[in-house]
Parts: C-alpha cells; structure tokens; sequence
C-alpha cells in the first residue's frame, strides 16, 4: 500500500474472519500510516443491498481526519458468505457486529476509543447494538438510519405474516439507485457495482420494521454520545424515524441534525449538500475525539 501522505492509505486491506457459525465475512481496513496513533477507530456497518467497499472516500477522510477504519460486509452482502439479502436469525446482525466488534477491539491500544458509524440498514444494526447493551462504543454516528419506513397498508400486512410462513423468501429490495443521491455518478457507479444487489428476505424485512421501534422505545434512556443526520428527502427509509429519535432522546448526549434537501446517502450527495454534512461530523468528532 502507497501512503498518499503521512495519515493516509488510499488501499484497504481486505480480510476475512469466521462468524459464530463459522460463515466467512469480509474486513476492510483503512489503517493510519505507520507510526500516527489514531484519534479513534470507527467501525463502519453498511446498509442494505451494498457493500463496505462503497466506503472508501468516507474512509479516507476519516483517516485524512487521524481516525483508523475498519468496515466489513454484513451477512449476505458483499464478499461474505451467505445468500444475498439472507438472515438466518433475528440477531444475527447483531451477533456479527458483536463478534467484529470484539475482534477489533482486541488488535487495539487498550484506551483507544471505538466509534460505530451506522448507514440505513447499517445505521439501524448500530443503534440497535446500542440499545440493546451488546458492548460498550465510546460514540455513534447514524447516517440515515433506518428507524422507519416508507410502508404501504399491504407491505406492513406481508411483513407481519411472510416472516412466519417463509422467512427464507427473497424479494426485490426496491432500492433504486436514482434516490441514492443527487449526484448521478453515484447511481451510475452503483447499478455498474458487481457487489451490490437488490435481494431481501422476508425475516431481513422483518427486522428491518420492528428493530427500529424497539430503538425507539430506548431513546429516552440513551447513554451513548451521538451524531443522527438524517436527509429530509429520503426516499428508501422514512425520515420520521430518525426525527423521532432526535425528539425523545436526551439532548446533552444526542446531536441530530437534518439535511432537508438531501437524498438518502448524505456522504455520497452532491458537492454542495454533502458539504454541511461532512462539516457537521467532523465538528462533532472534533468535541468527541479531540486531536492531541
């Protein structure tokens, strides 16, 4: 890997480690250069349908910012083992993130802070682990989080009954990539991405519509520092969750803010709006984590 300056690696390492059954997930690592002690590392979860790959540019100015990265493909997607859009149980994303979670804490300097950072299905994982108590994080930031969603009186009724008959059962996502971003080079490169794709099983639609309730009914007990941004223009999760959240939780410990005009991949936007969202986490982290 060519250090592309003396933070930086423009190259992840890629990695694999076994789940608690044994299935094979995919680590990517955007290291710090040698010798720089990382501000924090961030543990980035993906959303649905991609991949960690699509993280690079964030990783990057994350790293640009002293921070290590580490980002892996959740269960079904990307370059880990099982079918796309597939969940063999209602926690095991939960129990991946545990395990990932773990194994990176163990390769770590022992009062080095972890951070999650948690997209859409991603954003929804994290916040869940953290309501639930799995581990101890030392901040969280959501990007649209999928704490609600755009559901039709048909699509709740399947949702409650699919899961029971055939929780195996995989549909189309309905992500489409015009309502990623504003940006067209970004649905352009997605639908071209041999990594990404467009499956969901029923149980992965179930968890999709219940976990976020339950995230919900913890916010006003939330204990963890927090940054929810969220677009105002979301087309694939429901902007309502998230405005929720930052409505019940407690206000010294979550920062939220709403990007109005944006699309759903608020890192990924146009120039223009992309810039107050960048702005935006990085002052957060710079009060959280600050630079020695």
């Amino acid at each position: 890997m060519t250090p592309t300056d003396t933070r930086t690696q423009t190259t992840p390492r890629l990695l694999h480690m076994a789940a608690s059954d044994a299935t094979q997930l995919a680590l990517r690592d955007w290291p710090l250069a040698p010798g720089v002690k990382p501000r924090a590392q961030v543990l980035l979860v993906h959303g649905l349908g991609e991949h960690s790959g699509r993280y690079a540019a964030l990783a990057q100015r994350l790293n640009e910012l002293g921070f290590a990265v580490r980002a892996y493909d959740q269960y079904g997607h990307g370059l880990s083992g099982g079918p796309q859009g597939g969940l063999t149980s209602d926690m095991r994303l939960l129990d991946d993130l545990a395990v990932v979670l773990d194994a990176t804490r163990a390769a770590m300097p022992r009062h080095q802070p972890l951070v999650l950072l948690g997209h859409s299905l991603g954003g929804l994982v994290a916040a869940d682990f953290v309501a639930s108590g799995l581990r101890h994080v030392d901040g969280l930031v959501l990007s649209s989080p999928a704490l609600a969603l755009h559901l039709s009186g048909v699509q709740k009724a399947l949702v409650a009954s699919l899961p029971r008959l055939l929780p195996n059962l995989r549909v189309a996502n309905g992500v489409q990539s015009a309502h990623l971003s504003h940006d067209p080079e970004v649905a352009l490169a997605y639908d071209a991405d041999a990594l990404q794709h467009r499956r969901i099983s029923a149980r992965l639609a179930r968890y999709m519509a219940e976990g976020g309730r339950h995230v919900l009914s913890k916010a006003t007990a939330w204990c963890v520092p927090t940054l929810l941004l969220w677009a105002g223009e979301d087309k694939l999760v429901n902007p309502a969750g998230s405005a929720a959240f930052a409505a019940q939780a407690p206000r010294d410990l979550v920062q939220s803010q709403c990007f109005e005009e944006a699309y759903h991949e608020i890192f990924n936007e146009s120039p223009e709006l992309a810039a107050p969202v960048f702005a935006r986490l990085e002052q957060w982290l710079e009060q959280q984590f600050p630079a020695p």
